[in-house]
């Protein structure tokens, strides 16, 4: 089973998604920033790295969204995602065909990776404050 991280960005009521390369496996699906954790790395060490490395950010970790387990044809990923913030930095292009800014409302405007439903499904069900 691999390890791997991603980062559920905030900015108010919205999250940063990005689209993978069309040349990678699940070519042109969207997804949360993130990827595999190196040996000798903690799960949050990934993180910063990951951001750093995709979108030349500086990301403040917060806490555990959600954990899950999701089995694809090539692997199987044990998945943690964790709430962010940008610390540092404004998200550039340098891995991903896209990225955006979405509320909870347009998630259905983009066909995501599968292991990535459990936290749509959870974003869906948070009671969303316009006002905030």
């Amino acid at each position: 089973m691999t390890e791997v991280v991603a980062a559920l960005i905030w900015d108010q009521n919205k999250f940063l998604i990005c689209q993978r390369p069309a040349h990678k496996a699940r070519g042109l699906l969207w997804e949360f920033v993130g990827g595999k954790v190196e040996p000798g790395e903690t799960r949050k060490e990934a993180l910063i790295r990951e951001c750093q490395e995709e979108l030349a950010i500086t990301v403040a970790v917060g806490d555990v969204f959600l954990e899950v387990t999701h089995s694809y044809p090539d692997c199987t990923i044990h998945l943690t995602v964790f709430s962010s913030t940008i610390r540092q930095g404004i998200p550039r292009k340098l891995e991903h065909r896209d990225i955006r800014w979405i509320a909870a409302e347009e998630i259905e405007r983009y066909p995501f990776c599968p292991a990535d439903e459990a936290i749509l499904a959870k974003l869906r069900q948070i009671p969303w404050n316009p006002e905030k």
